[in-house]
C-alpha cells in the first residue's frame, strides 16, 4: 500500500511538473487553412491538441494564455538566408569576406539568430558562410545545445563554385584572398568538394550554376553538365541533396536536368525554364527582397520612383514561374538585408502576384515539406510545438507578419 501511494505520488509530481499550455487566438492557421474558434495545446514540446475549444478536454492542470487579437500559426520556416552576412549598406560583400574575420562573424550570426527568431522564424536553411568557412556549422551546434537562442538550422557550409567565377576578385595574380564560395573544377575535384562538406558538417550542398566571370558582365553558366551531374550524385548517395543558385536559363536548366531540389534567385528564367522546372518537381526560392534591398541601397525609391530594370525582370520572372506552376520557397536572401525583418519577402510575394494564402502556406507547410524540416510547418497532434502569433489576420493584409506577438520553439516560449 505504502509503495502504491509512495508512486502515486511520484505521477502527480511528474505531471504537475510537465509543461501543459494551452494556446487562445482569435483564429488559427494550421498550415492550411485558417479556422475560428480552435485552441493549441502543447504538452512539452509537441501538439497534443489542435482544433476547435468546444472538443478540448481540459486536463487537470495546465497554463492557459489568452492570445486576444492574434493570429496562431506554425513557425516560419525561412529558405534562403545568410546569418553570417549583414546588410550591404553597412559594409558591402567583399568587405565583409575580407576584412571582418569568421569570428566577428559568429558572434554578428548569434546576434542575427535571436532576431530571426523574435521575429516569428523558428527554422531556417542559411544558405551558406560566404567565406566564413564552417562557422554556420558551428553557429547550428551552439543553437541545437541550447548555448544561444536562434531557429531551428540546415546549414550550407562554405558552398562551391567553379574555380575562377567567384570573388572577391581585383587583386594582381601573386596575392591570394579569401574567397566566398569552395572553388572546384573537374568530376573529380567537384565529388571531393561535396564530400569533404559533408564530412564537415554540411546538411546539403549549395552549387553555385552560373556566376559572372567578371565585374560588371553578365552572368554566364559555370558548371559543365558532367560536372553539376557528380555533384548531386555524390550528394543523394549520402542521402543529402543539392540546391543551385542560377538566374540565366542555361544555368537553370544545366541544374534542373541535373537533379537539384530548388533554384535560388532565378531571375532570367523563361516560361520554358519555369516549365522545365514544374515538370521535374523543382521549387524556386525567388529571393525578391534582396534586389528589392539593393537597389534601394542605390538610392531607389520604391513607390516614388519608377521600377527599375532590375525589379521590373524581377516582377516578370517570378510571374511567368507562378503561371508554370513551380512550387515558391519562401526565402529572402536575409542577410543582404537586415535580420529579423524576413517578413519583407512575404510582402513583395504577395506585391509581386502571389496570394496571400499560398504565401504563408510557402512559409508553413510549403517550406517544411521541401526542405526537409520534418514534423514542422503544421499546427497538427504528434507535430513539433513551433508555434507563433500574430496580430490580426494576415490573410487580410500580410502586413500583419511584422507584428510577431509571441514565440514558441520546440515547446518553449522565447516572446509572449
Amino acid at each position: 500500500m505504502i509503495k502504491l501511494i509512495f508512486q502515486a505520488a511520484i505521477g502527480l509530481f511528474a505531471s504537475l511538473l510537465s509543461s501543459q499550455t494551452l494556446l487562445v487566438p482569435d483564429k488559427v492557421f494550421d498550415g492550411e487553412k485558417m479556422h475560428d474558434n480552435w485552441v493549441v495545446f502543447v504538452v512539452e514540446n509537441r501538439i497534443e491538441y489542435a482544433g476547435v475549444s468546444a472538443n478540448f478536454k481540459a486536463p487537470a492542470n495546465f497554463q492557459r494564455i489568452d492570445l486576444k487579437g492574434t493570429t496562431l500559426m506554425p513557425g516560419l520556416i525561412e529558405g534562403h538566408s545568410h546569418l553570417l552576412l549583414h546588410p550591404y549598406n553597412e559594409t558591402g560583400w567583399n568587405d565583409q569576406v575580407l576584412k571582418e574575420s569568421p569570428v566577428e562573424r559568429a558572434i554578428r550570426g548569434t546576434v542575427h539568430a535571436r532576431k530571426s527568431l523574435l521575429a516569428g522564424v523558428t527554422s531556417m536553411r542559411d544558405l551558406g558562410a560566404e567565406g566564413a568557412g564552417y562557422s554556420d556549422v558551428y553557429l547550428k551546434k551552439t543553437i541545437d545545445e541550447g548555448i544561444i537562442i536562434g531557429p531551428r538550422l540546415l546549414v550550407a557550409g562554405p558552398a562551391i563554385v567553379a574555380t575562377g567565377a567567384y570573388g572577391p576578385k581585383g587583386f594582381h595574380d601573386g596575392v591570394t584572398v579569401p574567397l566566398g564560395a569552395e572553388a572546384a573544377s573537374g568530376v573529380d575535384e567537384v565529388i571531393g568538394a561535396v564530400r569533404r562538406q559533408l564530412g564537415n558538417g554540411a546538411n546539403f550542398i549549395k552549387v553555385y550554376a552560373d556566376y559572372r566571370w567578371a565585374a560588371g558582365e553578365p552572368s554566364q553558366p559555370t558548371f559543365l553538365q558532367e560536372e553539376l551531374n557528380a555533384m548531386v550524385a555524390t550528394a543523394t548517395t549520402a542521402g543529402r541533396y543539392v540546391v543551385a543558385h542560377a538566374s540565366t536559363p542555361e544555368g537553370m536548366r544545366r541544374a534542373v536536368n541535373a537533379g537539384v531540389e530548388t533554384i535560388e534567385h532565378g531571375d532570367g528564367g523563361t516560361s520554358e525554364t519555369f516549365q522545365l522546372m514544374a515538370s521535374n518537381g523543382v521549387a524556386l526560392c525567388p529571393t525578391l527582397a534582396a534586389g528589392h534591398a539593393i537597389e534601394q541601397y542605390r538610392g531607389w525609391k520604391p513607390r516614388l520612383d519608377p521600377d527599375t530594370e532590375r525589379i521590373i525582370k524581377k516582377k516578370a520572372s517570378f510571374k511567368l514561374a507562378l503561371d508554370a506552376g513551380v512550387p515558391i520557397i519562401f526565402g529572402g536572401d536575409v542577410g543582404v538585408f537586415t535580420h529579423g525583418e524576413n517578413y519583407r519577402e512575404l510582402e513583395l510575394m504577395v506585391e509581386y502576384g502571389m496570394a496571400p494564402l499560398d504565401v504563408i502556406k510557402s512559409a508553413t507547410s510549403g517550406n517544411a515539406t521541401r526542405l526537409h524540416f520534418e514534423q514542422l510547418g503544421r499546427l497538427q497532434k504528434g507535430y513539433l510545438a513551433d508555434i507563433i502569433a500574430v496580430e490580426g489576420n494576415p490573410l487580410k493584409d500580410i502586413k500583419s507578419m511584422r507584428k510577431v506577438q509571441f514565440v514558441m520553439k520546440d515547446g518553449l516560449i522565447h516572446k509572449e
